[in-house]
């Protein structure tokens, strides 16, 4: 049996836990591939959702972004009223490795970049979402990953070890954030290789 080297896990959220993205919702309002994919990168784009992550307003947002654009009004509002329709749903597989973990004791937390606003839709519509031991949102805290700010709020609120705490994440700037702060971080490629890590890392895993 590998010594446990870790003692809590902590999980990003987006494309680890939920499957979220854009094209589930506007694949029926902008049936045109390249006309979805340019409104997508050149209007809603991640860097303004970005900023909602940051902490702004929704409100705010679909207001400044339908004065520049005012003839998407109805696209730009729809990112906001039917976000709940981009999440897909929770990837089983990965809720089976957090339900394991609490089985055995280990705490989980979660660190997203994630609209406050957002957060809280989220957590009403998938109840795993409640079962962390604690969470830290970007859109609450101001402040997104990589910054260290939000790894370290991390650790100092819930008084964690970083070198004895994973983080998984499926981006590996957010992974290369939490390293630079001393976490224990994998890049997320899906369950099955969480599991191995988990297990490499003495976690007594099915």
């Amino acid at each position: 049996m590998t010594e446990r080297t870790i003692d809590a896990v902590v999980f990003d959220i987006g494309g680890v836990l939920l499957d979220w993205s854009p094209d589930y919702l506007y694949a029926d309002l902008i049936p045109d591939e390249q006309e979805r994919t340019r409104f997508l990168s050149e209007v809603t784009s991640p860097a303004w959702n970005h900023q909602q992550d940051a902490g702004r307003p929704w409100s705010e947002a679909v207001a400044e972004l339908t004065s520049l654009h005012p003839q998407h009004a109805d696209l730009i509002e729809a990112y906001d009223t039917g976000w709940l329709t981009m999440v897909k749903g929770v990837f089983e597989d990965t809720a089976a490795v957090i339900t394991e973990l609490r089985a055995l004791g280990i705490p989980t937390y979660a660190l997203t970049n994630f609209s406050a606003e957002k957060w809280e839709v989220a957590k009403e519509a998938f109840p795993i979402l409640t079962r962390f031991d604690g969470e830290i949102v970007s859109g609450v805290e101001q402040t997104v990953k990589p910054d260290e700010k939000i790894y370290r709020i991390l650790l100092e609120r819930f008084h964690l070890d970083a070198a004895r705490t994973f983080y998984t994440d499926d981006m590996q700037h957010n992974v290369d954030g939490a390293r630079a702060v001393g976490l224990d971080a994998e890049q997320f490629t899906g369950a099955a290789d969480l599991r191995d890590q988990l297990r490499a890392r003495g976690i007594a895993l099915q």
